[in-house]
């Protein structure tokens, strides 16, 4: 079955602001990215999927449901994460997380028992009677996810969730957003604007910009191998940039790395050979890949989405 399938959907809000236009796609089950800068439309989306907006146009099926017309059924089967805090601070994480899943139809047994599975996936299991008030920001993260998965769905919805996080407690997500997606088996669309942590962890890609679609396609197709060779040692790279240039071969700095042209096939060779004489260790040699940030270097979804840093960090996952 199609995870999600769009037809011109479109939404209008008040005053002539279009956050969708005309989006149509059709997205297989997997881990999948929604990318686009803020206010590019992908909260907008992420809400009509619930069923919490009414499109103005178009269609839309969410596990072959109209959430328009069948919200509770389609709220069912699918586990929301929202992007901003919105936890109460006086109750505990098994209190809230318990709720949340009683008010999905499970009874109070099952509904306790499913709480504390949910939040021992998360790592929140020993922690779960403190108060959620006293919690840190990536424990809160983990309590908004524990609640999503509390019901059992076959949909993740997850709006920014490295949301606030430092780089350690960002792995920390991307690592579990990706374990529950390959081992549980279940669905995830992850919503960012951080292209590189995407990359990381999804099957698949939805890049949308002022509510248009700018490109669906696995992963895979978006980074396809380019005719560069990625070299990278982690000493000496003056020294190899050098000895390949007395070589005849031009190399580009990259980072840590050098961008060498595969104009030839005994390319690898050469580069072997110049980095043995030279004794530097070699960590890396191999064809250079697109990465999703550099294939929409002409929209302004990366502009507005990536702050030079972000683009860095994104560039090196």
């Amino acid at each position: 079955m199609t995870l999600i399938e769009t037809r011109a959907l479109t939404k209008r809000y008040g005053g002539g602001v279009t956050a969708l236009s005309e989006l149509t796609l059709a997205v297989e089950p997997g881990i999948i990215g929604l990318v686009g800068a803020n206010g590019a439309g992908k909260s907008t989306f992420i809400k009509i999927m619930l069923g919490l907006l009414p499109p103005s146009d178009g269609e839309l099926r969410v596990l072959g449901l109209d959430p328009t017309t069948h919200a509770e059924q389609v709220r069912s089967r699918v586990g929301y994460m929202p992007e901003h805090d919105c936890l109460p601070g006086e109750v505990s994480a098994a209190e809230f997380v318990t709720h949340l899943a009683r008010m999905s139809g499970l009874p109070a047994t099952a509904a306790r028992e499913r709480a504390s599975e949910a939040l021992r996936h998360v790592g929140l299991y020993e922690e779960r009677y403190r108060q959620i008030g006293g919690y840190s920001t990536g424990m809160k993260q983990r309590v908004k996810l524990a609640q999503a998965l509390a019901h059992d769905p076959d949909l993740l919805l997850l709006d920014e969730p490295t949301n606030g996080l430092d780089p350690a407690g960002r792995d920390a997500m991307l690592e579990l957003v990706h374990r529950i997606g390959t081992e549980f088996g279940i669905s995830i669309v992850v919503c960012s604007h951080l292209l590189g942590e995407v990359e990381r962890i999804c099957n698949s890609i939805i890049a949308i910009d002022g509510g248009r679609l700018l490109r669906s396609a696995t992963v895979e197709d978006m980074t396809t191998s380019r005719d560069v060779l990625m070299v990278e040692v982690s000493e000496g790279v003056d020294q190899l940039t050098a000895r390949l240039a007395e070589l005849g071969i031009s190399a580009s700095r990259d980072g840590a790395a050098l961008n060498v042209p595969l104009d030839s096939e005994d390319m690898y060779d050469r580069i072997l050979v110049a980095v043995a004489e030279l004794d530097l260790p070699l960590h890396r040699l191999d064809q250079r890949r697109h990465r999703v940030a550099e294939l929409f270097q002409t929209h302004s979804v990366t502009a507005p989405a990536l702050s030079a840093q972000e683009a860095g960090r994104g560039a090196a996952d």
